[in-house]
């Protein structure tokens, strides 16, 4: 039987070390998309600090989204990791407050720039293999809590938090590839339908002319005539949670109902609500309340069911509007990971204008992350969280070594992936943009 060693010797005199061996094979991909390059041409200001460009402070702001530290504070480990600044080319790594200033240097000079270079790139890979016809466009709005004192930081909807300042921002993906498509960072106050139109606008405004059917999925925060009304003037289909009126509720008795194996019914009515300009179909289900009901159910329960209405414009069976409709569950959990996996729960300055910057530069970061998931990674892996990537790829420990003078990456010999990153490289090498 083997023993364990006895007097191990500890040094600390490891050069060429690194617990981001997996960073390699992100750096390659940027390569490959060319992103230093186009950071430069893009979002090049003047500065006072000459030391790092525009492009430098970028990308020293997105690996660390990525890999996962957390605050601004943390991004510091990385300045004693020389394998880290090697493999990414900066030439060293900015303190936590040069980057704070950076954010707040970013916000009017140059944060335009960067979401109009995010939506052509945006384009780019959206039409890759080949230019897509039909778009769903999922809607959402989420909170952010505060801590602290904050520009725009207001006491308004916050479930979790009650009666603490928030964020309250606006998201749209795309329901399909799961992309990031457009988003705004609000004050804590604003309601869910708040320049949900002006959204909307700016989504279309980025189609590709090839999209000739587009289709918007809404909780009930985007029930609301304007919205609707937009939607109609844009020829697209919709299909949005709404609003439980007393008007609404009237309906229910009266209807009739089709059962499913499942015991859901559904039914539907035609009804145009106050203000709106015409009426619209309305899908009605309902399901039987369970006898200890969770505290997650939030449906109006009428008797001993639980309803839930749908209006749309889609003339498909009531259950299969249903089904489509639950579909859209994937933003909440892409939200869900926005503020797990990456740090859009933590606010990083007292100034609006520079987390308004940093809010976009992690969208920027998920859709870079989406992206290299999709078109460089196994099928099986393309649904995987930040997080199981960075455990399974990016934090692997790595050697940096010379051979022949060529710089190389030497990972664990028994590493369980290792076949994972042989397919990445090869589909890395065959990406063409």
């Amino acid at each position: 039987m083997k023993r364990s060693p006895k007097g191990l010797k500890i040094e600390f005199s490891g050069r060429s070390l690194t617990h981001f061996g997996g960073l390699s094979l992100l750096q390659k991909y940027f390569q490959k998309l060319n992103l230093r390059y186009l950071l430069n041409r893009h979002l090049s200001f003047s500065q006072r600090n000459n030391r790092y460009c525009a492009a430098e402070e970028v990308l020293a702001l997105l690996y660390p989204i990525i890999l996962g530290l957390g605050r601004i504070e943390t991004f510091n480990l990385l300045k004693h990791n020389g394998v880290f600044q090697y493999m990414t080319g900066l030439p060293a790594y900015s303190n936590p407050t040069t980057l704070r200033r950076f954010l707040l240097r970013l916000a009017p000079l140059a944060l335009s720039r960067l979401r109009r270079l995010h939506d052509r790139m945006l384009l780019t890979m959206i039409s890759k293999p080949s230019a897509p016809r039909k778009i769903i466009f999922d809607l959402d709005s989420t909170v952010l809590p505060l801590y602290g004192k904050q520009e725009s930081a207001v006491i308004g909807y916050n479930p979790a938090k009650k009666g603490r300042p928030s964020y309250h921002p606006l998201l749209c993906f795309n329901g399909l590839t799961r992309d990031y498509w457009h988003g705004e960072l609000r004050p804590g106050d604003a309601h869910t339908a708040a320049g949900a139109v002006e959204l909307l606008q700016a989504a279309f405004g980025k189609l590709p002319s090839s999209v000739k059917v587009k289709i918007i999925r809404g909780d009930k925060g985007f029930y609301d005539h304007k919205t609707v009304e937009y939607l109609e003037s844009k020829k697209a289909f919709f299909a949005i949670v709404a609003g439980l009126t007393k008007p609404v509720k009237r309906k229910f008795p009266a209807l009739t109902y089709k059962a499913y194996t499942s015991g859901t019914e559904t039914s539907e009515f035609i009804y145009q609500p106050t203000k709106w300009k015409k009426a619209y179909r309305f899908i009605v289900i309902r399901r039987p309340v369970p006898e200890e009901p969770s505290d997650q159910l939030t449906l109006f329960s009428l008797g001993k069911y639980s309803y839930q209405v749908i209006v749309t414009n889609l003339w498909i069976n009531p259950l299969n509007v249903w089904k489509f409709y639950n579909a859209r569950a994937g933003i909440e959990l892409i939200i869900k990971e926005l503020k797990g996996d990456y740090p859009l729960a933590k606010i990083p300055t007292k100034h609006f204008a520079a987390n308004e910057a940093y809010f976009h530069l992690q969208l920027f970061a998920y859709n870079l992350v989406n992206w290299f998931k999709r078109f460089c990674l196994p099928k099986e892996y393309q649904k995987m969280t930040l997080r199981s990537l960075r455990a399974q790829i990016l934090l692997v420990p790595g050697e940096l070594i010379r051979t022949g003078n060529k710089p190389t990456i030497k990972f664990p010999a028994n590493y369980w992936h290792r076949d994972v990153i042989e397919y990445a490289l090869k589909q890395i090498d065959k990406l063409k943009l």
